[in-house]
């Protein structure tokens, strides 16, 4: 059952709800009980309306008729033909390792904390399920190769966290902090030049250590400290290379980066993640605030 939260701390209401597998924060600057109701409402139906339309999970939505098209054109609305776009645009900037048809890979690797490594042939098998360039994308469908799917989760909490943003913009001029799972954003600066003290997390949804003191603008975060496999005192990391359908080599545990929205910084952790030994040099590059583990 979907349901939402609201408590008074110190000078702000704090609204708690799950969508996305993570809990979800909204700090509000607002004195009103009932404008704080509405917002963590509106925020709420925003997030698990993005949920309900783009999880894989699902078996009533977009995606799930893309997945099971079966090699057939499937007509795509603007905002899931945004979305793709974007998909398309890491695809290219990233080249070729940020790829949202690489969540088969799931089928063969769980990162438990054993030493369960996936048989070579099994992964090079699975390969030939991955590949956005064998995807056909136009402003009005989408054709996906039979047995073949997408997954965009890499970008929908992220994308869920700006989408909220403005809908609570649209019920207050006061500032606001949307947290998800350690994605959060502020819709404007709080009163008296104060700040939002925030946990940095991370497991992604679970364990802070350390603060964020947020002004404004945005903070994305990726890894996960407790999502690996171990064999032979090499510890293998769950950030999957989609070319070679394994880890990539020695990425950090946990990157976050800020930028002006959760999507702009949710996209340079993502691929700082995926230069593995090198996200830090990247991440240099980038110009960016950034916190790297």
């Amino acid at each position: 059952m979907r349901e939402t939260e609201l408590k008074k701390e110190n000078d702000f209401w704090k609204g708690t709800f799950r969508a996305m597998a993570c809990p979800c924060d909204v700090l509000m600057d607002v004195n009103d009980r009932l404008q704080a109701e509405k917002i963590i409402r509106d925020v709420a139906n925003e997030a698990w309306r993005i949920e309900d339309k783009f999880s894989r999970y699902k078996k009533d939505n977009i995606i799930y008729r893309i997945n099971n098209s079966n090699g057939k054109s499937v007509a795509i609305d603007e905002e899931t033909g945004r979305l793709l776009e974007f998909a398309n645009e890491l695809f290219e900037i990233s080249e070729g390792l940020f790829d949202v048809t690489s969540g088969v890979l799931r089928q063969i690797w769980t990162f438990d904390g054993s030493d369960n490594l996936p048989d070579k042939k099994d992964v090079k098998k699975i390969l030939k399920k991955i590949g956005w360039r064998k995807v056909i994308l136009d402003k009005a469908s989408v054709t996906l190769p039979e047995g073949m799917e997408i997954d965009l989760g890499g970008i929908g909490k992220e994308y869920a966290v700006d989408r909220c943003v403005q809908v609570a913009r649209q019920t207050t001029d006061e500032s606001v902090l949307i947290n998800f799972g350690g994605d959060l954003s502020v819709t404007t600066p709080r009163k008296d030049n104060k700040f939002w003290s925030v946990g940095r997390l991370i497991t992604g949804c679970d364990e802070a250590y350390g603060l964020f003191q947020l002004y404004s603008g945005a903070i994305a975060t990726s890894g996960d400290a407790h999502r690996y496999l171990l064999k032979d005192g090499i510890r293998y990391s769950h950030i999957l290379n989609p070319v070679t359908g394994w880890p990539v080599a020695d990425a950090p545990h946990t990157i976050s980066v800020a930028a002006p929205t959760c999507v702009e910084a949710g996209m340079m952790s993502t691929l700082a993640m995926l230069q593995g030994g090198r996200a830090e040099e990247f991440l240099k590059l980038q110009e960016v605030d950034y916190w790297i583990d």
